[in-house]
């Protein structure tokens, strides 16, 4: 269950590896066929994503870290001393230091379901924060979880950390939910610290969907190159292309895998067709103007309190409070 050493220890939650099956074969029987993203990230999936991340036509990844680099104290006055910070989707933590070097918490919760990563990384952060008790867990942070005892001085307050705009993966229904265990989880007087990615030029949107080195098209491909390593499906990679679009209307971007020719695809004994010019609906990232997400976190039943942004208006970081 745990591994613990001095600062830091690891809990596997075990997520419920099984139901990768059941999603794609729910996924792929439906009208519009879809997958899940949060199967992106296996192993090779964390490698593409962070090379994403450097990519010119990214701007998501710099403008959030810059903004968490020139508004961390600010940030930290907010927050308050003393806080628990608990992060969804803990990934490189890159900016994350930045956070923790700015607010000093008591505690360190890294959650996340791609436990390869999870452990480099917090051990990681134990090793550079040694004063930081550092608690690992693998779970999948969408659904509600309960989490291990966290060590180290009493908490004044706990503090749910979801940086990079992941909160737009989800549609407003699922989001505002999300947003109401997130807050359940912090607790009566405690606090959420979001990433927003900001409506914008679709042509910007667009160009960071679609990056000229290709690597959003292969981190989009690992997708089904996953399901046939994990499920023994028979994808052929050669027969999708990646596709990725700003919807205005909808207000986000949609990533598809687009199938080049008609085809069938065999998962443990079930068969499914696609045709020529069908898609496989991998990825939304839905768009925010600040209104529209300070109105989803009221309907959470949470009260928005600050927002930051950079001079472009590309990107916010929300700090929403958990009423008493």
């Amino acid at each position: 269950m745990g591994q613990s050493s001095a600062g830091y220890s690891f809990h596997d939650l075990h997520p419920d590896t099984s139901r990768f099956l059941d999603d794609v074969i729910d996924g792929l029987s439906r009208p519009q066929k879809a997958l899940l993203p949060k199967y992106f990230y296996d192993a090779r999936g964390c490698e593409l994503f962070e090379a994403i991340c450097g990519v010119p036509e990214y701007y998501l990844t710099r403008t959030e870290t810059a903004l968490m680099r020139d508004q961390g104290g600010e940030m930290a006055r907010h927050l308050g001393p003393r806080c628990a910070v608990i992060e969804y989707g803990s990934g490189s933590a890159s900016k994350t230091r930045l956070l923790i070097e700015a607010l000093d918490p008591v505690a360190y919760v890294a959650i996340d379901i791609a436990g390869g990563q999870l452990r480099e990384t917090a051990a990681g952060l134990a090793r550079d924060f040694p004063g930081l008790p550092v608690l690992a867990v693998c779970a999948d942070y969408s659904r509600p979880l309960a989490l291990p005892e966290i060590g180290g001085p009493a908490a004044r307050r706990r503090i749910v950390y979801f940086p990079g705009s992941t909160i737009g993966n989800f549609t407003v229904a699922e989001a505002s939910d999300f947003l109401g265990n997130a807050g359940r989880l912090a607790g009566a007087g405690g606090g959420l610290l979001i990433g927003v990615d900001l409506k914008k030029d679709a042509a910007l949107l667009d160009a960071a969907y679609n990056d000229a080195q290709g690597i959003t098209a292969e981190f989009n491909l690992n997708l089904i190159a996953r399901v046939n390593r994990e499920l023994g499906a028979d994808f052929d990679l050669s027969a999708f292309r990646h596709s990725a679009f700003y919807d205005a209307a909808l207000g986000r971007i949609e990533m598809h895998l687009v199938s080049l020719r008609q085809q069938a695809v065999t998962i443990r004994g079930r068969r499914f067709r696609l045709r020529a010019g069908e898609t496989i609906h991998t990825e939304n990232s839905c768009k925010y103007s600040v209104c529209e997400f300070q109105d989803l976190a009221r309907s959470a039943g949470l009260e928005p309190v600050e927002c930051w942004m950079d001079a472009e208006q590309l990107f916010s970081v929300h700090y929403l409070a958990v009423p008493q």
